[in-house]
C-alpha cells in the first residue's frame, strides 16, 4: 500500500520537481565520471604541450625574437616621418629664416625703410647741383626692422624619407644575427618540451614502480598478519613465547611504515604532475614497469641533439657578427628626400609655401685609431672559440652517449639477478614460515628472512627506477619522446 502511494505521489510531482531531479542525476553522474576517469601517459603529454607555464614563456620568447627579426629586415626599406614643428619667437635670425622659409621675406626686412631715405636725399642733391656728401655713414645704420622684428608664429609641415642604399652589409648580416637567434630560441623552446616530456614520464613510471613496489609490501604484510595470528595461537598452546609475537608486530609497523612512506610520495608525485600540466591531477594510468631500449644510433644521437643543433646556430650567428664588425671598413650610402611647407598660420597657402629637397651622401672613416680593426679581430677571436665550443659539444654528447649506454646494461644485469634474488628470498621466507611452524627456526630467523625479502623489493624499486632515467635521459639525448 506504500509502495502505491509513493507511487501515486511521484506521478503527481509537479514538472518543475523532475526537471530538477533530472538534471541533478546527470550532473552527479557526469562529476562521478570524471572524478573515476584516470589520466593515461599519452593524455598528459598532450596536456603538458599546451598547459605547461614553462614552455608557453619559451614560445614568448620565440615571437619575440621573430619581430626583433622583422625589425632588423625593415631597415632595408629606410625610414619615412612627418615633421611637424610648431614655434614662436621674435629673435632676430629666427624671424628672418622663419620668412624665408614660408618664401615671404622682402627687402624691408633687411632695413631698407631706414637706408633707402639718406640715400634717395644725397641722389636728388647731387642732381641739383650740390656736391655728393660723404655717405660712408650709410653702411653704419642699424636696421630696426631687421634688428628688432615683430614677434611672428611659425608653423612648419615637413614630409622626409631616408633610404640607405649601401651599408658595408650591416643590415642584412644583422638580419642572419636575428635570424640566428630566432633559431636558437626555437631549439631552447624544443629543449624545455623535451625536459618536460622527460619529467613527465619518468614521474608516471616512478609511480608504476611506486605501485608495484606497495603492492608486494601489502602481499608481506598481509603474510605478516597470517604469521600473526598463527603466533598468538601458538603462544596458547605454548609452543611460542610473547616475544616472538612481539617481533611480529614491530616487523609489521616497519612494513606499514614502508608503505606509508611510498603513498606519500605517490602524493608528491600527483602534485608534481599538477604542476606540470597546470591542472590537479588525482589519478593516473601507470604504465608497465621496464621501458624498451632505444634504438637509436649513437650517429642518429650527434645529428639530432638539440645541445649541437644550438652550438651550430651560435656558430652562424658569431659569423655574421664578423661580417658586421668588417662592415665599417666599407662606405655608408644614403639617400633621401623631403617636401615641406610653413607659414605663420597653419597650412595657410600650403601649395604657394611648398619646397622640396632631394640628396645622397656617402661616408668614409679613414682613421679610428685602430678601433674597427680591434673590432674585427675581437669578433674572429670569438667566431674560432665558438668552433671550438660546438666540437667539444660534439665529443661531450658523445662521451655523455657512450656513458649512458654502458650504465644501461649494467643495470639490466642488476635488474635480472635481483629479481632471481627475489625470488630465491621468497622461497626462503616460506621455507623458514614453514619451519617455525614445525618449531625447527626461530620467530627471529623468519623476521630475518622476510627483512631480506624486502631489501629485495626496494632494491629492485631502486635498480628499475635508475634504469628508466638512464632510458629516458637517452631519448632526451636523442630529441625525441621515444625512439
Amino acid at each position: 500500500m506504500c509502495y502505491n502511494q509513493n507511487l501515486i505521489s511521484s506521478r503527481e510531482m509537479p514538472m518543475k520537481y523532475m526537471f530538477r531531479v533530472v538534471i541533478l542525476s546527470l550532473l552527479f553522474s557526469t562529476s562521478y565520471l570524471n572524478a573515476s576517469d584516470s589520466m593515461d601517459l599519452h593524455e598528459a603529454l598532450e596536456l603538458l604541450k599546451s598547459q605547461n607555464l614553462e614552455i608557453k614563456n619559451a614560445q614568448y620568447d620565440i615571437e619575440s625574437a621573430i619581430q626583433e627579426r622583422k625589425a632588423a629586415s625593415g631597415n632595408h626599406w629606410g625610414k619615412l616621418d612627418l615633421i611637424q614643428d610648431f614655434a614662436r619667437s621674435n629673435d632676430a635670425g629666427n624671424v628672418f629664416g622663419f620668412k624665408l622659409s614660408s618664401r615671404e621675406a622682402n627687402f624691408g626686412d633687411f632695413g631698407f625703410s631706414e637706408f633707402l631715405n639718406p640715400l634717395g636725399q644725397a641722389i636728388g642733391g647731387a642732381a641739383g647741383g650740390t656736391p655728393p656728401s660723404d655717405m660712408s655713414g650709410l653702411l653704419s645704420v642699424e636696421p630696426r626692422d631687421l634688428n628688432y622684428p615683430e614677434t611672428r608664429n611659425y608653423f612648419q609641415s615637413k614630409l622626409k624619407y631616408e633610404l640607405p642604399i649601401f651599408t658595408g652589409f650591416k643590415i642584412s648580416s644583422y638580419e642572419d644575427i636575428m635570424q640566428s637567434v630566432t633559431k636558437i630560441r626555437t631549439l631552447e623552446k624544443t629543449q624545455m618540451l623535451n625536459e618536460k616530456v622527460y619529467e613527465t614520464r619518468k614521474s608516471f613510471y616512478d609511480m608504476a614502480l611506486l605501485e608495484d613496489s606497495i603492492s608486494n609490501l601489502n602481499v608481506i604484510l598481509k603474510n605478516i598478519d597470517t604469521l600473526e595470528a598463527m603466533t598468538k595461537e601458538m603462544i596458547d598452546v605454548g609452543y611460542a613465547k610473547k616475544v616472538d609475537l612481539l617481533e611480529v608486530v614491530a616487523k609489521k609497523g616497519n612494513v606499514e611504515r614502508l608503505i606509508s612512506q611510498m603513498e606519500s610520495n605517490k602524493e608528491l608525485l600527483y602534485h608534481y604532475l599538477s604542476f606540470l600540466l597546470n591542472q590537479k591531477v588525482t589519478s593516473i594510468k601507470t604504465p608497465s614497469l621496464e621501458i624498451m631500449m632505444p634504438t637509436v644510433t649513437n650517429d642518429e644521437i650527434l645529428q639530432n641533439n638539440l645541445d649541437i643543433q644550438k652550438a651550430n646556430s651560435g656558430l652562424a650567428l658569431k659569423k655574421s657578427m664578423v661580417d658586421v664588425a668588417e662592415s665599417s671598413y666599407y662606405p655608408m650610402v644614403g639617400a633621401f628626400a623631403e617636401v615641406a611647407t610653413a607659414d605663420d598660420k597653419f597650412l595657410n597657402d600650403a601649395s604657394d609655401h611648398k619646397s622640396y629637397t632631394i640628396g645622397a651622401r656617402a661616408t668614409l672613416n679613414i682613421f679610428n685609431g685602430g678601433i674597427d680593426g680591434a673590432n674585427v679581430e675581437k669578433s674572429r677571436v670569438e667566431y674560432l672559440k665558438t668552433q671550438t665550443q660546438v666540437a667539444l659539444a660534439k665529443s661531450g654528447i658523445e662521451l655523455q652517449t657512450q656513458k649512458i649506454r654502458t650504465e644501461i646494461q649494467s643495470l639490466n644485469k642488476d635488474i635480472e639477478s635481483l629479481k632471481k634474488e627475489l625470488l630465491l628470498a621468497d622461497e626462503i621466507y616460506n621455507n623458514y614460515e614453514a619451519r617455525y611452524r614445525e618449531k625447527l627456526s626461530s620467530m627471529s630467523d623468519v623476521i630475518i628472512k622476510q627483512s631480506e625479502q624486502i631489501q629485495k623489493i626496494l632494491q629492485l624499486q631502486q635498480t628499475l627506477n635508475k634504469r628508466n632515467e638512464r632510458i629516458f635521459a637517452l631519448e632526451k639525448l636523442a630529441n625525441g619522446e621515444e625512439k
